[in-house]
C-alpha cells in the first residue's frame, strides 16, 4: 500500500485515479461555485490566537454525538454517489468508521434496502432520509429505519429541487436536471431492480412539498433521534427546536445546493446563538483539515461532517485510505490543540479566533497547495 504521509497525498492520489468528470463532480459545486468557494474562503478568514506557557502534555480530542463516543469530533457526511469512489460503497467506508471510532451518515441511495448497511458492517450509522410528502410511504420507511439498527435519522431539507451542477451537465455526467421523483415510484424502481438482480439506480428522489409538519410527523413516529439537515438561518434553527429535532445539522450541501449562499462556518454562530445550548449542532461545508474541525468546535459545533475529503480518501485507497485520513485528522487536531495551549475540546472558544483577510484566493483545493501546484504543472505539461 502507498504510504500516505499527509492529506495532500490522499487528495493527489484521488486526482490521479479518478476520471476527470468524476473528479470535477466531487470537487466542485453548483453553477458559479460561489457557495463552494465561500465555504473555503470563510475558513481561511479565521486565524488562531494561541495561548502560551500552558501544560499541554495531556491532550484529549474525543467527542460524542447522540450518545455515541467519537474518537475525534468527526462524522462522515452522506454521499449518495459513494460507489463512484469505491465500488464496495458503504462496505468500504463503514468498517473504517467502526474501527477508528467515529460515525457515518448513510445516504438512502447508498442503502436502498434500508437497513442492510448497519447489519452488514456493525458500525454506528445514521440514515439520511430524503422525505416524500406521501405520508403512508414515509411512515413505512420510518418504521423500517426504526427496526434497522441505525442510530438516528438525518432528515434532509434540501430535497425539493436538484441543483444545476453545470460541470456535470457539460461533461455529460448528468444528462438532465431532476426536479421531482415520488418516493413510491423511486422505491418501486429500487425493488424491481433488486428483484431482477440488478444494481439499483441512484436517481435523485425529490419532493417539493416537504414542510415542518412532515418533519414533526417523522419525529413523532421515530423511535430513534431525528436530526434536521440543511439549517442555514437562526429562524429555522429555532423552528427545529420547536418541532422536536434531536440535533441540528448546519449545511449548505457543500456548495452543491443553492448557489450564492453563506459559508457554513459563517452560519454556525447564528445557529449556536439561536439554539442556546438546547441541542447539539453538527456542521459541514468545506471542512478538510483538522484545524478546520477545531474552528467549528470553537464556534460551538459538537462535531463536523466531512463529504469531499471522505470521497477523495475512498478514491485514493478505499477503506485503507479512509482510515488513514481519520488518523491524519486526529494528528492534525492534537498538534493544533497543543500549539493553541488547549488540552480539551471544551477549552476551545470564539476568543481563540480572529477575523483576518484570507491568505489565498478561494478554491476548494486551497487547503492543499501541493496538489494545486501539481495539477497546474500537469495542465501545463511541465
Amino acid at each position: 500500500m502507498t504510504e500516505y504521509r499527509t492529506l495532500q497525498d490522499l487528495v493527489w492520489a484521488a486526482y490521479s485515479k479518478l476520471p476527470r468528470d468524476v473528479w470535477e463532480y466531487v470537487t466542485y459545486g453548483t453553477e458559479t461555485d460561489s457557495t463552494l468557494f465561500r465555504n473555503r474562503q470563510a475558513l481561511d478568514s479565521l486565524a488562531w490566537m494561541p495561548r502560551v506557557l500552558r501544560d499541554v502534555s495531556d491532550i484529549d480530542v474525543r467527542g460524542s454525538f447522540l450518545g455515541q463516543a467519537l474518537r475525534i469530533p468527526v462524522i462522515l457526511a452522506p454521499i449518495g454517489s459513494i460507489g463512484r469512489f469505491d465500488p464496495r460503497e458503504i462496505e468500504a467506508s463503514a468498517p473504517a468508521v467502526r474501527d477508528f471510532g467515529v460515525m457515518q451518515i448513510v445516504s438512502s441511495y447508498a442503502d436502498p434496502e434500508t437497513g442492510m448497511a448497519p447489519r452488514k458492517t456493525n458500525a454506528p450509522l445514521i440514515f439520511a432520509l430524503h422525505p416524500e410528502a406521501d405520508t403512508a410511504m414515509l411512515d413505512d420507511l420510518v418504521d423500517r429505519i426504526n427496526d434497522s439498527g441505525y442510530r438516528g435519522i438525518s432528515f434532509a431539507t434540501n430535497s425539493a429541487y436538484y441543483s444545476r451542477r453545470e460541470r456535470d451537465l457539460i461533461n455529460g455526467l448528468a444528462s438532465k436536471v431532476v426536479h421531482a421523483h415520488t418516493y413510491a415510484s423511486y422505491m418501486q424502481q429500487q425493488r424491481s431492480e433488486l428483484a431482477a438482480g440488478k444494481v439499483p439506480t441512484k436517481e435523485g428522489l425529490r419532493s417539493a412539498a416537504v414542510t415542518w409538519d412532515l418533519f414533526e410527523r417523522v419525529v413523532q413516529r421515530s423511535k430513534i433521534p431525528v436530526v434536521v439537515k440543511g439549517i442555514q438561518t437562526a429562524a429555522d434553527a429555532r423552528l427545529a427546536v420547536e418541532h422536536g429535532a434531536a440535533a441540528i445539522y448546519v449545511s449548505n450541501n457543500g456548495g452543491r445546493g443553492l448557489d450564492h449562499a453563506r459559508a457554513a462556518i459563517q452560519i454556525l454562530p447564528d445557529v449556536v446563538g439561536a439554539v442556546a445550548g438546547k441541542l447539539p449542532i453538527i456542521v459541514d461545508g468545506g471542512f478538510v483539515r483538522g484545524s478546520d474541525v477545531l474552528k467549528a468546535i470553537a464556534l460551538g459545533a459538537t462535531a463536523v461532517c466531512m463529504g469531499r475529503l471522505q470521497a477523495w480518501s475512498l478514491a485514493a485507497d478505499g477503506e485503507a485510505g479512509l482510515l488513514r485520513m481519520l488518523e491524519i485528522l486526529e494528528e492534525e487536531m492534537i498538534i493544533t490543540m497543543g500549539q493553541l495551549g488547549a488540552t480539551r475540546l471544551s477549552e476551545l472558544s470564539p476568543e481563540l479566533l480572529a477575523a483576518v483577510p484570507p491568505p489565498v484566493l478561494p478554491h476548494p483545493l486551497a487547503a492543499f497547495p501541493v496538489v494545486m501546484e501539481r495539477i497546474a504543472r500537469a495542465g501545463s505539461g511541465a
